[in-house]
């Protein structure tokens, strides 16, 4: 089962970070969290491990619809988007696929909600590729 979006570019990865960041902004969502997975890793574990972000997103907005529909959507919320570095370098800009995340509510009030937030990830995801090329083949 396919549960993200995803592309996949070349360049700095901090910039990289920091495009998702911007585009996830222009796209209405603030991000609640920023975990650097591969500093954590090293910390906790004296582990090595390849770049690596999580960065938990939310739409206010969208969240409190969300919210009001099913009360439990909170156990599902931020909505992560993650940013790692491949073994062959490229980095992949990877965004939860809204609609496979809130299938498991099984509450039809959310799935205009979830089609909404897809879409904006997929234009953030449009965006950083822009911004930066695809790696990925057509």
């Amino acid at each position: 089962m396919e549960y993200t979006i995803q592309t996949s570019v070349t360049g700095d990865f901090d910039d990289i970070v920091d495009t998702t960041v911007a585009a996830l902004k222009d796209e209405g969502f603030g991000i609640l969290c920023d975990i650097d997975i591969q500093a954590t890793l090293k910390e906790k574990l004296d582990e090595e491990f390849r770049q690596y972000r999580i960065l938990g997103a939310c739409n206010p907005p969208m969240a409190y619809e969300g919210l009001t529909e099913e009360i439990e959507l909170g156990a599902l919320l931020p909505c992560n988007v993650i940013v790692y570095e491949t073994d062959d370098g490229d980095i992949v800009v990877s965004a939860v696929d809204p609609k496979q995340l809130v299938g498991i509510a099984d509450n039809d009030a959310l799935d205009s909600i979830a089609t909404e937030v897809n879409e904006r990830f997929e234009r953030v995801l449009s965006a950083v590729t822009d911004e930066l090329g695809s790696t990925l083949e057509a």
